[in-house]
């Protein structure tokens, strides 16, 4: 995880889709894109996050927000962190069986149907617990300083 300048990593602003793809991508060692990935209208053939969103959609990581869109700059929500987290659990053969309870959490009925998979492992495999008390959060954003965080767990189980 880079910072946003070479003097700067800005804990405090929210991470968006495209920098998590980037993250991802990196993780993985910066892989040619192979497959039947998705193309986005809204992302062009030179950003510095297209390689990662073409590898990221070739691999199932991601699948985008709906009408051939993937919203790069868009801040991303603790369920679709947790959902691409997911996804790439599985894409690198981890295990995925952890299961936490959602339902420990005043919001956790908030967890869209098909983040709930994802959040209950998240939850299950100590990545993500509550914001405040028993919140999770599902549709809240994250910033760069909980992302990097919950990524530093991630890691601890590719150990």
């Amino acid at each position: 995880m880079n910072g946003t300048s070479d003097t700067t990593f800005a804990p405090d602003e929210y991470l968006n889709r495209a920098m998590l793809a980037t993250i991802l991508y990196r993780l993985s060692g910066e892989p040619a894109a192979t497959g039947e990935g998705k193309t986005f209208m809204d992302v062009a053939p030179d950003t510095w996050y297209t390689s990662a969103v073409a590898w990221v959609s070739a691999n199932g990581i991601v699948s985008g927000v709906g009408d051939g869109k993937f919203a790069p700059t868009q801040a991303i929500t603790r369920e679709e962190l947790a959902t691409m987290l997911y996804r790439y659990a599985k894409y690198s053969k981890l295990d995925t069986s952890a299961k936490g309870d959602l339902s420990k959490f005043a919001d956790g009925d908030q967890i869209a149907a098909w983040a709930s998979d994802a959040m209950a492992w998240a939850v299950g495999a100590g990545l993500i617990s509550g914001k405040i008390a028993n919140v999770i959060d599902p549709t809240g954003t994250a910033t760069r300083a909980e992302v990097a965080t919950i990524l530093m767990r991630f890691t601890e189980l590719t150990k």
